[in-house]
């Protein structure tokens, strides 16, 4: 401990567990807000992972909670969030807020696959073909109408769970943000930056994620698909760091009595977490991302590059989350001291919190065996598509012309393509 600490600001209250709270929240909305990119607004090059994404937040999404719950002394209190609601406590709200997305999401994947849950029930045998006939839940009905319908109440399901997504993971900054006691966390930039950064730790998870799946069954990656995925993450990393850096040099700026506590808290006691494991990862996988646009870079290079930015970024997002939740409380009340984290292994420690980081892939090769979210006809779209082929639509006339001359001149930088659809 260094400087003047109050006794009662020796121990620090918010661990792991609570770590691990935004930051599996922010990984659920990431995977949802993907999947909605193809089912709303109908960016076909991420059908490949639409079904993935959906099941990747529904993993996810039920081990969200575990942690939190786990931090409180007795766990069963956190149904009194229910029975004896409290509206004006922010805390209190997110019993609501997860109850409605998850029932936002389990219903989406539902309709999805209803037609696969009809077929499955009837072409398996055994304890299999009774969980997926249950799994209908008598809805059998798969007439070309029944399946338009289908197909509405997943779009409607999709855009309604855009905000709700959005709301879960930005109402997290919010709680933060609203704590005026603390000049690490109150400022009004906090629910917009853990939620540009929710979006950016979700793509990256689903980049992982769908490379991995892909390794595990021996198929090659739709290289358009990955490269979509690339061309989101690299614009919400953009605005992500923007924010965060935006953030530090508003603080800086003001000048006010709090600053001096601030720049020592990320000059001398998280140096190494924030400059370096926090943005450097960030400004890396920037330029990892940015490199792998680059039609000149050889196809297995860029699907290495973008992969390694995936990583790269969970690991970003997580030292985030810890700067923010653990850094906020190593300022002293008094401003002029800091307090030091112990790492415990077990108690809310390393051991356990390593085990909730697994978890959700645990969550997930069960439903991944439950509910195969591969599309049909996937191996057509497994076959890498060369540049030309794909940016090579037919244009006529002077437009045509002019974006034809203006491609081809952009393609000898390399970087054609940069804002379209790969």
């Amino acid at each position: 401990m260094e400087g003047f600490i109050y006794p009662n600001e020796i121990e620090i209250n918010w661990g792991l567990f609570i770590v691990l709270y935004p930051y599996l929240t922010g990984l659920v909305a990431g995977a949802f807000i993907v999947s909605s990119l193809y089912h709303v607004f109908g960016v076909e090059k991420l059908k490949p992972v639409s079904r993935l994404a959906l099941i990747s937040a529904l993993a996810v999404l039920l081990v969200a909670p575990l942690a939190l719950i786990s931090h409180l002394g007795k766990p069963l209190r956190a149904l009194n969030l229910m029975w004896t609601p409290n509206p004006t406590s922010a805390m209190a709200g997110f019993g609501y807020i997860y109850g409605f997305y998850l029932i936002i999401v389990v219903l989406e994947i539902w309709f999805m696959y209803r037609k696969d849950l009809v077929e499955w029930a009837a072409a398996k045998q055994g304890l299999m073909g009774k969980v997926y006939n249950i799994l209908t839940l008598g809805a059998k009905d798969t007439s070309e109408k029944a399946l338009h319908t289908d197909h509405k109440v997943v779009t409607f399901l999709a855009i309604l769970g855009i905000p709700s997504a959005a709301f879960l993971h930005g109402y997290v900054g919010f709680i933060f943000g609203a704590i005026k006691a603390n000049p690490w966390w109150s400022t009004p930039l906090m629910p917009v930056i853990f939620l540009l950064s929710a979006i950016v730790s979700g793509i990256a998870l689903l980049i992982v994620v769908y490379w991995a799946t892909c390794r595990i069954r021996k198929k090659k990656i739709d290289f358009d698909c990955l490269m979509t995925m690339n061309k989101y993450l690299w614009v919400f990393l953009i605005s992500a760091f923007v924010l965060e850096i935006l953030e530090v040099i508003h603080l800086a700026y003001e000048a006010e009595e709090e600053w001096p506590a601030v720049r020592g808290l990320i000059t001398a006691v998280i140096p190494f977490g924030y400059f370096v494991i926090q943005l450097g990862q960030m400004v890396a996988a920037f330029f990892l991302l940015l490199i792998a646009r680059f039609e000149s870079v050889p196809i297995k290079v860029r699907k290495f590059l973008t992969i390694a930015s995936g990583f790269m970024i969970l690991i970003s997002v997580l030292a985030m989350r810890f700067n923010v939740v653990v850094g906020g409380q190593l300022i002293s009340k008094s401003l002029s001291g800091y307090s030091e984290f112990q790492w415990p292994l077990w108690h809310e420690g390393v051991i356990p919190t390593i085990g909730f980081l697994i978890l959700p892939f645990v969550f997930l090769l069960a439903l991944v065996k439950l509910l195969p979210p591969w599309m049909a006809g996937e191996e057509a779209l497994l076959q890498p598509v060369s540049p030309a082929e794909v940016d090579s639509p037919a244009v006529e006339g002077v437009w045509g012309w002019l974006v034809s001359g203006v491609s081809r001149s952009i393609s000898r930088l390399g970087i054609r393509g940069l804002w379209r659809e790969e």
